[in-house]
């Protein structure tokens, strides 16, 4: 599998993880001048909150686990990326985080990890 192989993949598992947890998936690599959001999500409930996800993809743990790769400067461009989003939209977003999807493409089956709430 190559780069791009990895990371469509790994983009489809997460994409299909939310969306059978009840989640409704609005953007998919939604793009602006300063960069890409990996998905942008609803997580339900009583209260929905947009959720903006990055996703990592790796096929072996040599340079450490997917989630490793985010690191405080990706972080920073997460956020500044999320309100590039938000003030795009035409009604406010009263509720919204940054998660991050792992997924490992292991010989065993892929293997993902969802942390909520990224914070430094």
């Amino acid at each position: 599998m190559d780069k791009d192989e990895v990371w469509h993949r790994g983009e489809q598992l997460a994409a299909a993880h939310l969306l059978g947890k009840g989640w409704t998936i609005l953007e998919r690599n939604w793009r602006c001048p300063a960069g890409e959001i990996d998905i942008v999500a609803v997580e339900p409930g009583r209260e929905p909150v947009v959720v903006f996800c990055e996703v990592k993809c790796r096929t072996g743990l040599s340079f450490g686990t997917p989630l490793e790769a985010i690191t405080g400067a990706k972080l920073d461009k997460l956020r500044a990326l999320a309100l590039h989003w938000l003030r795009a939209q035409s009604r406010p977003v009263p509720s919204f985080r940054i998660d991050a999807i792992g997924v490992l493409l292991s010989p065993d089956g892929p293997k993902l990890t969802h942390l909520k709430g990224l914070s430094r």
